[in-house]
């Protein structure tokens, strides 16, 4: 052909392709505007804005009587932005299916979910709106009376002794642990009083490599910092409170080659050796760089976070083993392993070899099988690398902070506990809860309750058939943590209390919110960021979630759906409690400091020992949750470091294998005086290898009560709470469920003008009938300080009902 023929050809085909290309265009465009117009006419927006025009009526009458209306303004901006990001989930529909399907208890149904959910969305915003009508409508009449919200001051936070402060009064600080990565941290549309404002150095946890995150990458192999990743710590804004996270889970290449053992007994989130001496050289260098950089800035006011959830589940057939966790240990871990036992036993490899059934010629010899079979769980063998495993996570943390603190000497610490590594029976997971809160400046966990059971599961829980919710885990761990660093500031840095990974509820209860909230607080979690908030302002997913979902940790790739960020009644509701806390903190720090009377024996001996050690703790601890007082709990430590006066008696619950030591101090808390209750003559009659004590408690000075191993629970408990009758509160409650499970967890303190201060919680799974009376017979008056309006001394308090009163005697 003709090069000008061929000209002319190609200029016909590119106008006609402009042309189809622009119709395309128009058509689009067309589309577009017919789905806008589909959109505004929608009966459910059109409420909903008519709705906003009538709260913000209200709101405008309020502040013409000086009412605080904080609170309808979060209910306004909930309201907007959801009516948003239901039009962005109608318009990409696909989309949202997609992120159901990632779900697997969602997939079968992603379809029909994704059709739901935009008109699921607009009915929850005309849900708080109402509700935010209605409270505002009650105010304005007089019918009920509120507190003005104590804002937090996002600037200017104060680190305090024992809890943090702002303008002076304590305040409990909310907020969404990863948040709308790849957004800056200066977006006022995601940093704000509703959403929360502390700023986050390294809420982007999956990539391996980095963002804002502290990483193995940060240090090259010549000995010099990477300038550029560095800068993503050093760089963040120095506006707001904030937390800096140490994030383990990649390593260089560079250590990998010069390390070929490296990988061996990598965790979950922790991608290499602990006990590698290069490893430990490297974050070595890398805390002590970093603390000296970041001293003295506000994101780190709320500590540096040394591990995400952390674990090194060392047992055979655990689902850990889908991710490499502890499959096998390095030569470094097994001398090191060597090195303690040799310690342990004195040098005696005779005693060694007594206990593990072995022929070892000397300690340089020992070997074990990593992962350990759990049929050994009981065993001197089994023991012996449970503790070592403890030892060695406690020793690797000890060191990071050590030379994080030689970089920035006043650095602040926690580490992100699971607390189910406490509350639940296994005991191959190298975390012991006391020692990690010992070493820490601040008290630092994820805990996690759920509404409903877990996804994965078809069979009922045990808590279904008395509770609204599931407590355990957070209660039991809170209580315990609590106990050991009484004083330090407790950061939940990832609370799962509106989503897990196998829990969530779409129509999650506002009540449950509500509930939840308060029983964390009021059980001493200073600060919380709920896990997650993954919305851009213009309602898409953030980054991370855009495109394929393909991640090393699965769980991620699901977590949005059905979570807050689809759910505006939730969202609303998490800000709301959080405003109603700060309303009364400096009451909820007098009742969570009131005093444990009653200490609950800990030992981790028994722990590890025993395959359902923690079940039958907690089986004691629910009894004597309800009892108007925080549970306290005692342990070796506690007995030797903490005021004795602290409480007034030790229970020791099924408790048959405990340490010489553990019950040496048992003993001289005896000989002070102290008042110590066992529940059989079983519990602390053998060692940690088995072995039967050579000594028994003696009474001494104290009170030494050995039942007989027939009473049951109940009657254990009555005869503790006898022995504390003293400490108990002045304040009597009784409760009236239907059944013999009581269900409301209540707290008591004395106010100076001689009135009492009373929270009570039904976290019970059905309303109860309570009474107020003092101890000594006198009737009471009551005053509900939430809303301002007197009450009778006998109410009805709903399931997952929150009360806070104030009581007088007539």
């Amino acid at each position: 052909m003709h090069k000008k023929t061929t000209y002319w050809a190609l200029s016909a085909f590119v106008s006609l392709l402009l042309l189809a290309c622009s119709e395309q265009s128009k058509q689009a465009s067309a589309k577009h505007e017919a789905l806008v117009t589909v959109k505004s006419d929608n009966l459910y927006e059109q409420q909903a804005k008519e709705k906003i025009q009538t709260l913000e009526g209200l709101m405008s009458e309020a502040n013409s009587k000086n009412i605080d209306v904080t609170r309808e303004e979060t209910v306004i901006w909930f309201a907007k932005e959801f009516l948003k990001f239901a039009n962005w989930d109608e318009s990409n529909r696909e989309s949202v299916a997609y992120m159901f399907e990632q779900y697997a208890p969602y997939k079968a149904d992603k379809d029909k979910m994704a059709d739901e959910l935009p008109d699921f969305e607009r009915q929850k915003v005309i849900e708080i709106l109402d509700g935010g009508i209605q409270e505002l409508t009650s105010v304005l009449s007089g019918e009920i009376q509120r507190r003005p919200v104590n804002k937090v001051d996002w600037q200017n936070i104060v680190v305090g002794d024992n809890m943090l402060l702002s303008n002076g009064r304590p305040i409990f600080l909310y907020d969404y642990f990863s948040k709308s990565v790849g957004r800056p941290l200066t977006d006022t549309a995601v940093y704000n009083d509703h959403l929360g404002a502390i700023f986050h150095g390294g809420e982007n946890l999956y990539p391996v490599d980095h963002d804002r995150a502290i990483n193995s990458f940060l240090l090259k192999e010549d000995g010099s910092f990477d300038a550029e990743l560095m800068s993503e710590v050093t760089d963040i804004s120095n506006e707001n409170v904030g937390f800096l996270i140490y994030w383990n889970m990649g390593i260089p290449e560079w250590v990998e080659k010069r390390e070929p053992e490296v990988r061996k007994g990598r965790s979950l989130f922790t991608g290499y050796d602990i006990d590698n001496p290069l490893v430990r050289d490297v974050w070595g260098k890398i805390a002590q760089k970093t603390g000296e950089l970041t001293k003295g800035k506000k994101v780190t006011q709320l500590g540096y976070i040394l591990a995400n959830e952390p674990h090194w589940f060392s047992e055979t057939d655990h689902w850990t083993k889908g991710f490499d966790e502890m499959q096998a240990i390095s030569s470094y871990t097994l001398n090191k392993f060597r090195q303690w036992l040799d310690k342990t036993y004195n040098s005696n490899i005779a005693d060694l070899n007594k206990n593990w059934s072995a022929t070892f010629s000397s300690f340089d010899h020992v070997e074990i099988q990593i992962p350990i079979d759990k049929s050994t769980r009981g065993t001197p063998i089994w023991y012996d690398w449970a503790r070592f495993n403890m030892f060695r996570s406690t020793d690797w943390f000890s060191y990071l902070q050590g030379e994080l603190q030689k970089g920035n000497p006043g650095a602040d610490t926690h580490i992100k506990i699971m607390p189910d590594m406490y509350s639940e029976n296994n005991r191959s997971h190298g975390i012991d809860a006391e020692s990690f809160v010992e070493l820490t400046t601040m008290i630092g966990n994820d805990a996690k309750t759920r509404e409903s059971r877990r996804l994965n599961t078809n069979k009922p829980e045990k808590w279904e058939s008395h509770y609204a919710y599931f407590w355990e885990e957070m209660s039991m761990s809170y209580d315990f943590m609590e106990s050991v660093g009484p004083n330090k500031i407790h950061i939940n840095s990832e609370s799962h209390f509106l989503s897990a990974s196998w829990w969530r509820k779409l129509d999650t209860s506002v009540d449950y919110v509500d509930s939840v909230y308060w029983l964390a607080t009021l059980q001493g979690m200073d600060a919380s960021m709920a896990w997650f908030w993954a919305r851009d302002p213009d309602g898409s997913p953030e980054d991370r979630l855009e495109g394929t979902l393909n991640f090393f940790d699965p769980a991620l790739a699901g977590s949005f759906a059905g979570s807050v960020n689809q759910q505006p009644h939730i969202a609303n509701a998490y800000t709301q409690v959080m405003y109603d806390l700060n309303s009364f903190s400096e009451e909820v720090i007098a009742l969570r400091q009131q005093r444990r009377p009653l200490r609950l024996f800990h030992s981790e001996t028994s722990a590890i020992n025993k395959p359902y050690h923690m079940s039958e703790q907690f089986s004691m601890y629910e009894k004597l949750f309800f009892e108007g007082f925080p549970v306290g709990f005692a342990t070796e430590n506690i007995i030797k470091k903490q005021d004795n006066t602290l409480w007034d008696a030790i229970l020791v619950y099924r408790t048959e294998f405990v340490t010489e030591s553990e019950l040496k101090a048992l003993q001289s808390y005896l000989d002070n005086g102290g008042t110590v209750i066992v529940d059989s003559a079983l519990s602390l009659s053998k060692n940690e290898y088995g072995q039967v004590h050579k000594f028994a408690l003696s009474q001494a000075k104290g009170k030494l009560i050995v039942l007989d191993g027939k009473s049951a629970i109940e009657k254990i408990r009555d005869l503790a709470l006898e022995q504390v009758a003293a400490g108990r509160p002045d304040i009597v409650l009784t409760e009236d469920n239907g059944s013999e499970h009581k269900g409301c967890t209540w707290r008591v303190v004395k106010n100076p003008n001689g009135s009492y201060l009373v929270s009570i919680l039904n976290i019970g799974k059905d309303k109860a009938n309570l009474k107020l009376s003092l101890k000594n017979g006198k009737s009471v008056s009551l005053t509900n300080m939430l809303t301002g309006q007197p009450m009778a001394a006998e109410f009805e308090l709903k399931s997952k009902g929150v009360t806070l009163l104030e009581v007088n005697a007539l």
